[in-house]
């Protein structure tokens, strides 16, 4: 195994990672041991011009964990789901538009599943404008936190729902969306999720809707300061995209977000889910 160089890209989160070939990523149990530890130090993982094939993006996550294969058919290769505003590429491109909002993946799951682990992205097709992906340490925003702030914050709960998160695109819904968004059972989570590593995150973004047994407004305006706070500028690794990056995180203690791009940029990420196999608690 060639030794991997890795270079922080800012002080809360991000690095990248050089020195590896697609190859090896996907067939090395100590290069994905280690990629595992760095994404643990550091949250996101970027490595820049990898051009991962789709059946070489599946591999090496399978070395990562659990690969999610429940979107199969809409890509040839199983494992993999298109990400783009193109309907005729991807019927629920609708439901992407959440993206642009700050969040955690799965918050709101269909059952009672844990949040991924981890997310990959590689990059088909960028944008000629915008598209970029922004992400924030969750686990700084609790760590910056005062003493005060953790013991007021620690015993509070939150209800997420996917209501929540598409009413802040669609303000104005139909009937029929109402309908389909209630249809996902709503979650209730702590705001502090302590890891079975130990450390501590906060878990918030488009899908936290209302702190439990507090006024609703009350408990919004909390939740919106603590989210302003945490992806304030010195919490932040903006990444640009290049055609063939590949791109990495902690989903379970990152919060990301899409920069907006037109429905017809043909910007196209092929994304790979490692299912998590820790509960928010």
């Amino acid at each position: 195994m060639s030794t991997l160089t890795i270079t922080k890209l800012t002080s809360t989160v991000g690095a990248e990672v050089t020195g590896l070939n697609s190859d090896q990523l996907g067939t090395d149990d100590n290069t994905a041991e280690a990629v595992l530890d760095a994404l643990e130090d550091n949250g996101v993982l970027v490595f820049p011009g990898l051009n991962l094939t789709p059946e070489a993006q599946v591999a090496f996550c399978s070395r990562l964990g659990e690969v999610d294969r429940s979107a199969d058919g809409r890509h040839p290769v199983s494992g993999i789901y298109p990400i783009t505003m193109d309907k005729t590429k991807n019927a629920s491109a609708q439901y992407l538009r959440a993206a642009f909002l700050w969040h955690i993946d799965g918050c709101t799951p269909t059952n009672d599943e844990c949040p991924q682990k981890a997310t990959l992205l590689s990059a088909k097709q960028v944008a000629a404008e915008g598209g970029d992906t922004e992400f924030a340490s969750a686990y700084t925003a609790y760590d910056v936190l005062s003493d005060e702030d953790k013991e007021r914050l620690g015993p509070l709960r939150v209800v997420h729902s996917l209501e929540a998160s598409q009413r802040k695109i669609t303000p104005n819904p139909t009937a029929e969306d109402l309908a389909r968004w209630r249809s996902r059972p709503t979650h209730e989570h702590p705001l502090v999720w302590t890891h079975r590593s130990g450390r501590k995150s906060l878990v918030l973004g488009a899908s936290a809707d209302y702190i439990v047994g507090m006024d609703v407004d009350e408990g919004r305006a909390i939740l919106a300061d603590l989210l302003e706070k945490a992806t304030g500028p010195d919490n932040v690794y903006r990444h640009s995209w290049s055609v063939g990056d590949t791109v990495i995180w902690d989903n379970r203690g990152v919060l990301h977000r899409a920069g907006q791009y037109a429905d017809d940029s043909g910007r196209m990420m092929l994304r790979t889910t490692i299912l998590g196999d820790e509960p928010i608690e």
